[in-house]
């Protein structure tokens, strides 16, 4: 590796900076001061980022803003878009967590794609004469509209991963609710014995929680649409000519192909962070469900010969270092915990939106991390929980018919035809007895065996109602 550096200078004084680097001053002082996570920008941020500097590069050419410099034009026009596509990720050295509400972030961007312009031009890095990251590259803009502009870009993207991978994860249920949909087993209320029920029955309540969730998480991407580029620094547009903020967002949204829109009200756009708190809501709101879901599996799959064991998980490794034999429910495991830490991102993000002060909040770097990560662990969650969990579900029949038949919750089903009070003098004798209900009602004449397997059907303890 080459010692060679070049010498940059900022308003706080001169740095070397490695030759090489298409980093520049802002990043090597981020870089010093901002050694907090060890984590990255998100690539999908970095990405959208490019989008919005493309955007404003076009738009600034449209206005003839480079006429007496077109090639210059064209070499940043070309580094955005190639930053967009994700060709200059590695450069953005940034740690996720920074001060300055993203302008260290801003800063990388901006150098890395001023120093890519240069290289293009044939022209040596940091010769910001020719192509500057502040005069050329953040023309008529400021890390207060392009930072929230990409978040909400790249939240957008993640958000219809994360959709799509909730779909898949629905419809794994789906096939279980059509394939267990003739097992009747003990349904449980408070996690004592209820009434009858089916196990596809089960399984499909647990499809519609997740197409719920699915249809928040699209229709919550409305809320991110609308965006404060042109706003510059608090939403007053300030440095920025009155056409290139009528024409920006037009710019980004052929960029990008997504129907985004200018915020009505700019200051208040640039102020306020309260729409990620809401998203942030609607991703609990999923962890909430993936928690629930996964953690009734456990129960289920539970034993297997000392617990529920109605159904088997598949066995995806060994369980123990000393039990022999053991295998534990490791996915559903796994994604319980994936489905808590989104709820701690969720509190973090809630204080981080909070904490907004006047005319810009300073710790939107931190509701990107959390954001970001939120559905990147929800999409794997997702994908993870269905592909080595829920699609290799199988039900044991034997044990959900043993639990039927050895329940007093089958006198619930009998309830229409015999009564309440008949009902409980049938369950008190099984219990006392250590007869089934089956053989009681049976032996006294209550009901034919015809009638009590009709009572006790699939159908009938799937009936909405009595005929």
């Amino acid at each position: 590796m080459s010692d060679a550096v070049r010498v940059e200078k900022d308003l706080l004084g001169q740095i070397h900076v490695p030759a090489e680097a298409l980093y520049g001053i802002h990043t090597v002082r981020a870089l010093g001061n901002f050694p907090l996570s060890g984590r990255l920008v998100h690539p999908e941020l970095i990405c959208a980022y490019g989008a919005v500097k493309l955007a404003c590069a076009n738009t600034n050419f449209a206005l003839g803003i480079w006429d007496d410099d077109p090639e210059k034009a064209q070499a940043i026009i070309q580094a955005a878009t190639e930053m967009m596509n994700g060709l200059l990720t590695e450069h953005i050295l940034v740690d996720s967590l920074q001060g300055g509400a993203g302008t260290s972030t801003n800063m990388n961007v901006n150098e890395v794609l001023a120093n890519r312009a240069l290289m293009i031009l044939g022209e040596p890095f940091g010769n910001y004469q020719r192509v500057s990251p502040l005069d050329d590259i953040n023309r008529h803009q400021s890390t207060n509209d392009t930072y929230p502009t990409a978040l909400r870009l790249a939240m957008i993207r993640l958000l219809d991963r994360l959709e799509q991978r909730l779909v898949s994860l629905q419809e794994a249920f789906q096939d279980k609710e059509k394939a267990f949909a003739h097992i009747v087993k003990v349904g449980r209320t408070e996690m004592q014995d209820a009434v009858l029920t089916t196990l596809g029955r089960e399984m499909g309540a647990y499809a519609e929680a997740f197409n719920r969730d699915r249809w928040r998480i699209y229709k919550c991407q409305e809320r991110l649409r609308v965006i404060n580029l042109g706003g510059t620094a608090i939403g007053t547009g300030l440095a920025a000519p009155r056409q290139f903020i009528f024409r920006v967002v037009d710019a980004l949204r052929e960029v990008t192909g997504i129907g985004l829109a200018r915020a009505e009200n700019l200051v208040e756009a640039t102020q306020n962070a309260d729409v990620f708190v809401e998203i942030s809501g609607i991703l609990k709101a999923c962890a909430s469900s993936l928690l629930k879901i996964a953690t009734d599996l456990r129960l289920l799959a539970s034993g297997p010969e000392a617990g529920f064991g109605e159904i088997h998980l598949p066995e995806q490794q060994a369980g123990s270092s000393i039990m022999p034999g053991k295998v534990n429910p490791v996915i559903p495991e796994a994604v319980s915990q994936a489905a808590m830490l989104v709820m701690g991102y969720d509190a973090t993000l809630t204080m981080a939106c909070s904490m907004g002060n006047l005319e810009l909040n300073p710790f939107l770097p931190l509701v990107a991390v959390c954001l970001l990560n939120t559905c990147d662990v929800l999409a794997n969650a997702c994908d993870t929980f269905r592909a080595l969990c829920v699609e290799g579900i199988q039900a044991d029949e034997t044990r959900c018919r043993a639990h039927v038949e050895s329940s007093i919750a089958l006198v619930t089903a009998l309830v229409a035809e015999l009564g309440y009070e008949r009902a409980c003098a049938i369950a008190r004798k099984a219990k006392q007895s250590g007869k089934s209900v089956k053989e009681i009602v049976l032996s006294e004449n209550l009901l034919t065996e015809q009638q009590f397997n009709e009572l006790t059907s699939p159908e009938a303890v799937c009936r909405l109602g009595n005929p």
